[in-house]
């Protein structure tokens, strides 16, 4: 199971940092581009992500 979370949480973290990227413009090619709710999205991603990764790692 810790390995499944690890993967989920590694995989949130990645998503976040391509979806923060799309959103403040660095990373073009995707109707995310420009679009600031992205970026959002990405760093409420990344947060999740890590939150995993310590809670996985504690237990």
């Amino acid at each position: 199971m810790r390995i499944v979370v690890r993967i989920i949480a590694v995989m949130l973290v990645t998503l976040g940092v391509i979806w923060m990227l799309q959103g403040v413009g660095v990373l073009p090619g995707s109707f995310m581009t420009g679009q600031l709710q992205w970026a959002a999205y990405g760093a409420l991603s990344i947060v999740v992500g890590v939150a995993l990764l310590v809670w996985n790692r504690r237990n």
